[in-house]
């Protein structure tokens, strides 16, 4: 539900005093400085590699992938703002015993079944704008090829064995178990039977002679790397559940084979066809497939970042980089972790039949109302509920009314007529904040939107996506307030000042809009081009280095002042209403689950 005015108003106090803090914490000036982001950019790595988890096809994509892909998808394009070569790889899983019974229970061929199932996942991700740069299928050649490999180089170090696996398994989540991973529980039709205790799904006693790995050796290396890098794992409260697990739990050496008449759906551990490599594996070196490996591999691993669900953690953050030790390869520079979306309250589920479909979200509320929606309620920390009216609640406030009402307000002709981007007048708001028309006001707002972007480029880096967005839009209202506070359509342009006042007023409003549309390009990119567009700002002027805010403030030129402005697009986000809601339903009938 939407906040009360008093919370409201409270919360866009917190969110400015923090950004007042922010300019006084980095020591930055009044007014952003940029040369200060440049010589950061200048001293980073200019590779980038971001991955989200792949896909299991075992049904269509819901919002919970599309939450974990836009996610992926606005720290890609946040980096290529920043100049950043920036690669970003999706995909979907297609082994493992899930599939194999699900393609067989379809009446399919499994490679046909994962085919339909991995093509729409592409085109949801297509609707929704995700801009990967590569997409993996673990049934490729290029991917088996380097499975293969990657086997053979843990078994050459000794750190693969045969031996005898007896212990729990869970076909859902394709995960062996200890005791302390299992409880009691019943069955629908009242039997007792052994489940997951963190997912809750039927496991069953194996008893195998498989190839196993050695897991058990690198207990006190992952929590070296751990304990010495409190960063990799963001936010910091997973960090903690790794290093909880490493400490407290027990760490067997791992299954990484299935018998071959269990299952055949999988690829063959080289040199022994009656085995089938473990999904797990399989599937996580997928994120070395991408990038070549085992040739030309290095500039890219030596800079990945993994986007995955919290109940996926263990794989990434033990088996995954213990796999790495082992074959001799770089740890993930960090592992985003994000928890799970729940709808009106209740968890998703193919039972309940309440999984969303995200392209019946995109006809309800646009790719840019869906897309927002998600990152800017999205908070990493804990599990996040979905509901129609919620959506349209939040689209409506800050999308429609405060960005939207604020664009056509300062770019309508009715306030200015000759349709260029205004003049600024400094003796009408002088830097010293003397003997001007600016009251004081005006001038947190202007130091709030000139530390906005630092501020932005601190959440982004630690997932916190919905707090840059939170800042943004409280630097909106106050934007908005200093046009309600000064009427500029009150002002006589027949008045020499006062038009001066007026075209001023204009200059500051677009010059916030400037800066809110480049920063919105990672999450609504659609939405920021309109934006800009319509202030006539080129794409060689949109970058992260085009974050200089109100330069004739500082007394230097403007590049923008006295330029046309573009076309009138129209309106930049219309009003969600709740007859658009009706007869639209946005449950589907399954709901699958990332696999790495």
């Amino acid at each position: 539900m939407m906040s009360s005015p008093c919370c409201f108003i409270a919360s866009t106090k917190l969110i400015i005093h923090r950004l007042c803090r922010h300019v006084q914490h980095r020591r930055l000036p009044h007014v952003y400085s940029i040369a200060h982001f440049c010589r950061e950019r200048s001293q980073s790595p200019k590779a980038y590699y971001i991955t989200t988890p792949i896909f299991y096809v075992n049904a269509p994509p819901h919002i919970g992938h599309v939450y974990s892909a836009v996610t992926a998808d606005c720290l890609h394009r946040y980096k290529l703002l920043q100049g950043y070569n920036s690669r970003f790889a999706t995909g979907t899983d297609e082994h493992g015993l899930k599939i194999q019974q699900a393609a067989g229970s379809a009446g399919k061929d499994p490679l046909n079944f994962c085919t339909e199932v991995s093509e729409s996942f592409k085109h949801v991700f297509q609707r929704c704008g995700i801009s990967y740069t590569d997409y993996i299928r673990t049934t490729e050649k290029r991917h088996r090829q380097t499975v293969e490999h990657f086997w053979m180089i843990l078994q050459s170090k000794g750190y693969i064995y045969k031996g005898t696996y007896e212990g729990w398994y869970s076909t859902p989540d394709e995960s062996f178990l200890t005791e302390t991973q299992v409880t009691d529980s019943t069955d629908s039709e009242g039997r007792r039977i052994k489940v997951s205790t963190e997912s809750g799904h039927k496991v069953e006693w194996m008893n195998e002679d498989n190839y196993m790995f050695r897991l058990s050796d690198f207990r006190t290396q992952l929590l070296h790397w751990l304990r010495s890098n409190p960063n990799t794992i963001e936010p910091v409260k997973f960090h903690h559940l790794v290093l909880q697990w490493l400490e407290d739990d027990d760490i067997p050496d791992l299954s990484v084979s299935r018998q071959k008449s269990r299952l055949q759906w999988g690829i063959p551990v080289p040199g022994d066809p009656e085995q089938t490599i473990y999904v797990w594996l399989d599937a996580l070196v997928n994120y070395l497939t991408v990038v070549g490996y085992p040739q030309n591999h290095s500039k890219w691993w030596s800079v990945v970042h993994h986007v995955v669900g919290k109940d996926i953690l263990k794989f990434h953050a033990i088996y995954w980089p213990a796999f790495l030790l082992a074959a001799g390869l770089a740890l993930p520079q960090k592992i985003y972790v994000h928890s799970h979306w729940t709808v009106e309250g209740k968890k998703m589920s193919k039972s309940v039949g309440n999984v969303i479909n995200p392209l019946e979200s995109i006809e309800k509320f646009t790719v840019n109302g869906l897309r927002y929606f998600l990152l800017r309620q999205g908070v990493p920390d804990s599990d996040c509920d979905y509901y129609d009216d919620k959506v349209m609640k939040m689209c409506n406030s800050e999308l429609a009314d405060a960005l939207g009402g604020l664009l056509n307000r300062c770019a309508a002709p009715s306030l200015n007529p000759t349709q260029v981007y205004p003049w600024f007048s400094n003796s009408c708001f002088p830097a010293e904040g003397l003997g001007g028309k600016a009251v004081s006001e005006d001038y947190r707002m202007i130091e709030a939107v000139s530390a906005l972007p630092g501020l932005i480029e601190q959440h982004f880096e630690n997932l916190h996506v919905y707090k840059a967005l939170e800042a943004i839009s409280a630097c909106v209202r106050l934007t908005n307030g200093f046009v309600q506070r000064h009427a500029p359509w009150r002002l006589d342009r027949k008045n020499p000042k006062e038009q001066q006042w007026l075209d001023t007023i204009l200059h500051v409003s677009l010059e916030c809009l400037r800066i809110y549309g480049i920063l919105l390009q990672p999450v609504v990119p659609d939405l920021a081009d309109k934006i800009l567009s319509r202030l006539g700002v080129t794409p060689e002027e949109r970058s992260w280095n085009s974050l200089n805010f109100l330069m004739k403030f500082q007394g230097r030129e403007c590049a923008l002042e006295g330029r046309a402005l573009g076309p009138d697009l129209g309106v930049l986000f219309s009003r969600l209403e709740r007859s658009q809601m009706k007869g639209k339903t946005t449950k589907m009938g399954t709901q699958p689950k990332s696999k790495s």
